[in-house]
């Protein structure tokens, strides 16, 4: 028997990558990424061209197919491999990232009457336009007492599932009406591989309310009477783990994408979960950060805790037998992107040329020479709100303790660290709600690039963080779990951790904490929680609220007349 592979299909938010990797030891053999035609429509609809309102965010799900048939199977010319070598397919996806489809499983923006309607389209994961319909979906379970909302920090957010269907069918009736299921854009992607609906337990706990069910009948029709039957009349299917064959690939698709008809197809996972088996972590009280233009915290427990201003806590939602719990913040590379290219003056490019580092490296090295505090500078993370442990995204950034000799380096030092004391956060709350967290791991686009943010982030948090060796962490997770879904008889594995055993690696590098930068810390994180909890807090200072209204205002309105 030859050398066996499998395949990482990640779907993200601009772009789609097919990962090649072969299963005895992870290597990563081939990759290929392709933009989608239509990447993200949030101006107007492509059928129509018709502007579309504020706060949404749209994508034609022919794109998921066409850049499908492109990127397999140029990784697999790239890899210089037969498809028959390919034993199995896994996926995942961004969520909640939704479309309704009719009995066939076609989208119904495919459908010459539905096309004009931008409500037939797929609602990507930054939808934002069924906030009203996500305050009325917390209004309605603070009043009825629903005990899910404690298991999502108390606050269903505006780009989940039933949010956007409520608006589906408060905006557009007919195409609730017509369609015949509403589904997740990773799950109708596992759909039209294998021909088999399996909805995956990660994006319906994570993005979807259930928790080994969904809420009862009465909840859905206090929301709308029209809604009651919504879980059995538009979300019929059973929710499966990670890993499980959701069933063999199709003739038609395998002749298309340059496979075998039967390789087996994996349920779908969540972009970011994924990734966890992928740094090697396959048991409780190890936290993995994917760390990008924002940051997501994950880490198992063996039992299920309510902790206050998580994401969520779904059992199998992560690891099969284990309590998923996921935090987040809401903007880290993001907040340095936006320093760097709005507040850094052109001397500090200069000295940065002249030093043959990018403006990044050259303020990583000035101020990796300051000592902890010596700036006198503290920040709250907050440029694009809140996402745990506060959950709201009406909150906005802070900066405090300049002076006319702050410099630029200080500043992002500030920044970098700000990002940290917010990490510190979750994990603290996370303990304090029983959920013990003894190691950190890294993966994403940072770790491999800013290593002094990686030394704050070990000193902040006074432990030790280990980095996945895998710049693509994603697609080898989703590859992971292709080749557990083929089995050990097609030569995959019989589970995650027997694939993680012998696919997933970790870096050489380790960073550990520094016992006196972490006590200097104690004293920064003790301002930062202050101010977190003066701005963040109910019945604290309200200012960061009272000043984005007025913006929205100002915005809305017109710039004040001048006295």
């Amino acid at each position: 028997m030859g050398r066996k592979y499998v395949l990482g299909l990640d779907y993200g938010t601009e772009s789609a990558r097919a990962l090649v990797v072969a299963v005895d030891n992870g290597e990563e053999v081939a990759t290929a990424v392709e933009r989608y035609p239509d990447v993200v429509i949030d101006d107007v609809l492509p059928s129509t061209g018709k502007k579309l309102p504020p706060d949404w965010a749209l994508q034609n799900p022919r794109d998921y197919l066409s850049v499908m048939e492109k990127v397999i199977p140029r990784a697999l010319k790239d890899a210089g491999i037969s498809g028959e070598d390919v034993i199995g397919i896994g996926t995942d996806f961004t969520a909640c990232t939704m479309l309704p489809i009719d009995k066939d499983g076609t989208p119904l923006c495919m459908k010459k009457e539905w096309e004009a309607n931008p409500h037939a389209w797929v609602k990507l994961w930054k939808h934002h336009a069924a906030q009203p319909e996500a305050d009325k979906v917390n209004e309605v379970a603070a009043k009825r007492g629903e005990d899910f909302l404690a298991r999502y920090g108390g606050k269903i957010s505006s780009e989940w599932f039933i949010p956007k269907a409520l608006q589906i069918l408060d905006e557009a009736p007919e195409i609730y009406a017509a369609a015949d299921r509403l589904i997740e854009a990773g799950d109708w992607i596992v759909l039209q591989l294998c021909g088999k609906e399996k909805r995956n337990a990660c994006v319906a706990g994570y993005k979807a309310i259930w928790d080994e069910g969904y809420p009862s009948k009465e909840y859905f029709k206090a929301l709308d009477p029209r809604f009651e039957n919504v879980i059995a009349e538009k979300m019929r299917s059973d929710i499966y783990p990670a890993g499980v064959r959701a069933g063999g690939l199709l003739p038609e698709m395998a002749e298309k994408l340059g496979l075998k008809p039967g390789t087996a197809v994996a349920t779908g996972g969540v972009d970011a979960h994924v990734a966890v088996p992928a740094a090697t972590v396959t048991d409780a009280g190890k936290m993995v950060m994917i760390m990008g233009t924002s940051l997501c915290h994950m880490v198992c427990g063996i039992e299920k805790k309510i902790v206050e201003g998580m994401c969520g806590v779904v059992k199998d939602g992560i690891l099969p037998g284990y309590y998923g719990f996921e935090a987040g913040q809401s903007a880290v590379g993001d907040i340095f992107a936006w320093f760097v290219d709005n507040c850094v003056p052109a001397s500090v490019y200069e000295e940065a040329k002249k030093a043959g580092l990018d403006v990044h490296g050259y303020l990583g090295r000035e101020a990796e020479k300051l000592k902890v505090g010596e700036s006198g500078v503290v920040c709250l993370d907050w440029w694009n709100g809140n996402r745990c442990i506060l959950v709201d995204t009406d909150l906005s950034g802070l900066m405090i303790g300049m002076t006319l000799a702050t410099t630029p380096a200080e500043m992002y030092r500030a920044v970098l660290e700000s990002t940290a004391f917010g990490t510190y956060t979750i994990i603290k709350q996370l303990e304090a709600g029983g959920v013990p967290i003894t190691e950190l791991y890294a993966c994403g686009g940072l770790p491999g690039k800013n290593p002094l943010l990686m030394q704050i982030f070990a000193d902040v948090t006074n432990r030790e963080i280990k980095i996945s060796a895998s710049d693509q962490t994603v697609a080898l997770g989703s590859a992971m779990w292709g080749a557990v879904a083929a089995g050990v008889e097609a030569g995959g594995y019989a589970d995650i951790t027997a694939a993680a055993q012998k696919m997933a690696r970790l870096r050489d590098t380790v960073y550990k904490p520094n016992k006196d930068a972490h006590a200097a810390y104690k004293k920064l994180y003790a301002v930062y929680r202050r101010l977190h909890d003066i701005f963040g807090r109910k019945g604290g200072d309200a200012a960061m609220k009272e000043l984005k209204a007025l913006r929205h205002a100002t915005k809305e309105h017109g710039r004040p007349a001048r006295d």
